[in-house]
């Protein structure tokens, strides 16, 4: 069992954010599977990564369209393979 509460993770279903996330180095913690239409994907909440959605949602953030799509490729694998 984790040490961590539930404030201590940032969840989304939205596989954009989630890829934008994986390409700037922020690992996805866990998938949740639990809703029967929809994956959540689970970050554990570390420096950076508030800064890195706002930019997100802003539209200010930059990646490598190389990353995004190879991180988009490995979480589409992640969710059907688990």
């Amino acid at each position: 069992m984790s040490n961590y509460s539930v404030n201590d993770y940032f969840n989304t279903f939205d596989l954009g954010l989630s890829a934008a996330l994986v390409s700037l180095g922020f690992p996805i913690d866990h998938l949740d599977k639990s809703n029967a239409r929809k994956v959540e994907f689970v970050f554990l909440r570390v420096d950076g990564l508030d800064q890195a959605i706002q930019s997100y949602w802003s539209n200010s953030l930059s990646v490598s369209a190389l990353s995004y799509f190879n991180a988009t490729k490995m979480i589409k694998n992640r969710i059907y393979s688990e």
